[in-house]
Formats: C-alpha cells, structure tokens, sequence
C-alpha cells in the first residue's frame, strides 16, 4: 500500500477515535445547559439518521429485507453508544472508557458463542490482561467484590459489552452493507433514548432550554456523528485489525488530555497500571483473527 493511500483509512480510524475521546464534553456541556443527555443524543443521532436518509436513500430498502440482523444490531450498537454517552456525562472519564476498552474480553466469549470461534493463544492473553486491569481498577477490599462503584461505571462496562456483542453481530450478519450497518447504529441509539426520556419526564421542559446555541451544537454533533461512522468504517476496511486497534488507542490519549484539562480529573495509581494492562490486551486483540 502507498503513502498516500495509507493516509485516508489511518486518517480514519483517528477521526473517529479522536471525536470518541472528546464528544463526552459538548454532552456534558449541553446537560449543563438544561439539556439532558437522553434527549442530547435522540437529537444528535436523528441528525445523523436523516444525513442518512438523504445521502443514503437504498438503505430503507435493504433493512426491510434482512430485518432480523438488523434488529440485534439496532438493540447492541444502540446501548453501545447510548450507554457510553450515559457513562461519560457523570462518571470519571477514563475510569468508565476503560471500562468499556474491556470489549475486546467480550468479544472472545461472544465469538465462541455466536461464531464457534476456537480460543487462540492471543486469546487467553487478551482475557489474562483484561480480567487482571478491571481487577486492579476496581479491588476495593472495604466494598468486597471488585464490581463498578457507580451508575456511571457499570454504564461505561455494559455499553463495553453491547460494543463486542455488535462487533460480533455485525460480523456475522455479512450480507448487510456499511451503510445499513451504520445507519441501524444511529436508529437504535435513537430508539434506545425513549425508555430513559419516558422515565425522566419533563421534555417540555428540556426542549425549551434547547436555545440557538444548543441547537447549533446539535446539529454540528450530528453531523459529525454521520461523518465519523464512514470515515471509522473506511479505515478499518482497508487496514489490517492490529493496525486499526493501535490507532484505536488514541481515543484513550485523547480523552486522558481533555479529561484533564477540560474537567480536572486525574486518574490515581490503580487506574494508571488497569489501564496499562487494559490498554496491552486491546493491543493484543488485534492478533485474535490471525492464524496460530
């Protein structure tokens, strides 16, 4: 491959990673203003789902014909993006993120179960260093069971796992386009947000707090929501898995710097060496679909 055709899907994979480490903040920003995250990220993906509709009109067909796979990635890819929304908006931001990089352990199991896929030896390396950063994040021997100690943590955890569950889905449902795949990611963040909005009431309320401001914010969210998927999508088409994986880690650099400097969070010693050993399983992962 040419320098200059590396360039576009390298580019691609750090859009998306880079916009994933910093989106939590014009979120947390918008609640600040009266706007929750629920209604926040309805708004922002219906953005995204009519960029969709107009850019991509023979999806509707496509997700009529096959709807059964398109259901299980509309319900995991939904919770994926809506939990990690969730998790990011009250919770220390590194804690939940790396709590969510725990996707690549959930993928080994879901791969066995979904796909038959034969645990390789990178494999039981994966789930060794996983298991031992979430142990070293989250062992507090006061509280008993090293489980998340908030909502926000056990948000972050299980969009993690709606994360591997997709990617598995996703894989298995080869028949389906980019475009459907991506357009069913913003439909079920969408859908997902209803149950939360049902519960917390006071729309009127938080639609009146929606100014000019917000409204551009949104939109621009939006939009760069719709951009971003293409863009992840290309790259990770055109570069080798362990590749894409390691340029996927700059999500973790990114949000590291702006959690710091945005909201003054610093992350203790725990976390640092959780995240090491986190951080070296995803590195690891990319190895998981080569042969032995």
């Amino acid at each position: 491959m040419s320098a200059s055709s590396k360039f576009f899907p390298v580019a691609g994979v750090l859009s998306g990673a880079l916009v994933w480490g910093l989106i939590w903040y014009p979120y947390r920003e918008l609640q600040l203003a009266g706007v929750s995250g629920g209604v926040a990220t309805l708004l922002t993906y219906v953005v995204a789902m009519l960029c969709g509709a107009l850019w991509l009109p023979h999806v509707w067909r496509e997700l009529r014909q096959v709807w059964q796979p398109v259901l299980w990635l509309v319900l995991t890819a939904g919770w994926a993006n809506f939990g990690y929304v969730l998790g990011m908006l009250d919770g220390d931001v590194m804690r939940v993120l790396l709590l969510f990089y725990l996707a690549p352990l959930w993928t080994i199991l879901f791969s066995y179960w979904l796909l038959g896929e034969r645990l390789n030896r990178y494999g039981y390396v994966v789930m060794a260093l996983s298991l031992g950063g979430a142990l070293v994040m989250l062992w507090q021997p006061e509280r008993g069971l090293p489980l998340p100690q908030s909502l926000s943590e056990w948000f972050g955890l299980s969009a993690g796992m709606s994360f591997a569950l997709s990617n598995v889905i996703s894989r298995r449902a080869a028949q389906l386009s980019v475009e459907t795949k991506a357009y069913s990611i913003w439909f079920g963040t969408a859908l997902l947000t209803a149950p939360l909005l049902w519960w917390q009431g006071g729309l009127a309320r938080q639609f009146a707090a929606i100014d000019g401001t917000n409204a551009v914010l949104l939109l621009l969210l939006g939009i760069t929501l719709f951009a971003t998927s293409f863009a992840v999508q290309y790259g990770v088409t055109h570069l080798p898995a362990n590749r894409a994986m390691l340029l996927f880690l700059f999500e973790l650099v990114a949000a590291a710097v702006a959690s710091y400097v945005l909201a003054g969070e610093a992350m203790e010693w725990r976390d640092w060496l959780g995240a090491l050993l986190i951080v070296s399983a995803s590195l690891w992962s990319g190895k998981l679909y080569q042969s032995d």
